[in-house]
């Protein structure tokens, strides 16, 4: 019988997903990570959880492809019979891929694989995991500050995230019965290799986020994995259908 808990962290081999998984081992959860094309990447980061002592597993996964939907989640259980679980507790929607593009740039391929990635993709992921996520877990969506914060360029991308934030309302509704908390972190501006590195390799870019941010800085990955870790914990049990940005006070 399982006696510990699991989380399933998509795009967990690198930038906030590997932060989430770090923090949640810290915290004595095991993980099932996925990643895209990076294998080594994840092994990686797999090779320092057990480190801490729990387990972890490394699986392949395109987010943007509902079609491998049911083998993964086939994966997933075959996972979780050999650690004598039927169930895992944690949800966290992390994968993404950055788009940018004025109004009259966006091409209609473009917004169409945006939407695949950030709102299709963890909608009909959650549906096939739904038998395998615990009642009384919790599920975390990832939105993005840019849903607030205006920067032009960014109307495809944020707008899918717009609606991530909607849907995560109508999630924690419906999985009400079943006790399932489902909530949003909006990260704000973080230097990771997000966006061709922008906020992490450019110097004006961090510059003027850190003049726009109350705290003085950008963000950076252990500022959001250890977050949503805290999320995920008991602490947090009656907090649902939320928007948690988690910017340092970006453009307040």
């Amino acid at each position: 019988m399982q006696t510990f808990p699991i989380a399933l962290v998509t795009g967990g081999s690198r930038g906030l997903g590997r932060s989430t998984v770090e923090a949640l081992a810290r915290r004595g959860v095991s993980s099932i990570l996925t990643y895209n094309s990076n294998r080594d990447a994840a092994d990686e980061v797999v090779a320092r959880v057990r480190q801490a002592g729990v387990r972890a597993v490394a699986l392949q996964l395109d987010t943007g492809d509902t079609g491998a939907f049911p083998g993964f989640a086939d994966q997933v259980r075959r996972v979780l019979g050999e650690w004598a679980a039927e169930r895992f507790n944690f949800l966290v929607n992390m994968a993404g891929t950055s788009h940018s593009g004025l109004l009259e740039e966006v091409k209609e391929e473009d917004f169409d694989a945006a939407y695949r990635v950030h709102l299709k993709g963890p909608f009909f992921l959650t549906q096939a995991l739904l038998p395998l996520i615990a009642d009384g877990g919790r599920i975390v969506n990832i939105s993005s500050g840019l849903t607030r914060i205006i920067y032009p360029g960014r109307i495809a991308y944020g707008s899918m995230k717009g609606a991530v934030e909607v849907m995560t309302r109508y999630m924690a509704k419906e999985l009400g019965p079943r006790r399932i908390a489902v909530n949003t972190v909006a990260p704000g501006a973080i230097q990771t290799d997000f966006s061709g590195g922008a906020v992490r390799d450019n110097p004006e870019v961090a510059r003027h986020i850190a003049e726009a941010t109350a705290l003085g800085r950008p963000g950076l990955p252990e500022d959001i994995g250890p977050m949503i870790a805290s999320l995920l914990s008991e602490d947090n049990r009656w907090v649902n259908a939320q928007r948690i940005e988690v910017s340092g006070g970006q453009a307040i």
